[in-house]
């Protein structure tokens, strides 16, 4: 099993993209397939900005075994109030200065389960949010 750790920084938008970027670029190094490492770059880097939106950063995990990748976001922000409501497409919370940013157009979390073979988001109001997905391989 390949084990990663990232800290995503809160304060700085040009950094949001590089942890998935560099899993992104480790997946295809070690041979796993293409279509498996679009969904796993795409619903990690969604998350990741999520972290800087919404959470002030966070931190990801990634675990690569043969059969499939699981992805663990963990912040310490405000947690997700209604996630039902947080999983409508074109939902968001995020500030009108993050819209002008080109970000926060609420497809955050739906791409997140769009891309994702199984996603659970664990939230505590003032606590913040762990969401865990899981890619197959096959």
């Amino acid at each position: 099993m390949i084990e990663l750790h990232f800290d995503v920084d809160g304060n700085d938008f040009t950094l949001a993209g590089e942890c998935s970027s560099k899993v992104k670029k480790m997946l295809t190094q070690i041979g796993i397939a293409p279509a498996v490492i679009r969904k796993t770059a795409i619903a990690m880097y969604e998350g990741e900005i999520n972290m800087v939106i919404h959470a002030n950063g966070g931190k990801i995990d990634v675990m690569v075994e043969p059969e499939k990748i699981t992805v663990i976001l963990k912040d310490t922000g405000p947690g997700i109030k209604d996630i039902k409501k947080a999983m409508e497409e074109g939902f968001s919370t995020a500030t009108n200065q993050v819209r002008e940013l080109g970000f926060g157009a609420g497809m955050g979390l739906p791409n997140m389960e769009k891309y994702s073979d199984e996603m659970e988001i664990d939230t505590v109001l003032g606590e913040g949010t762990t969401v865990k997905m899981v890619f197959y391989c096959n």
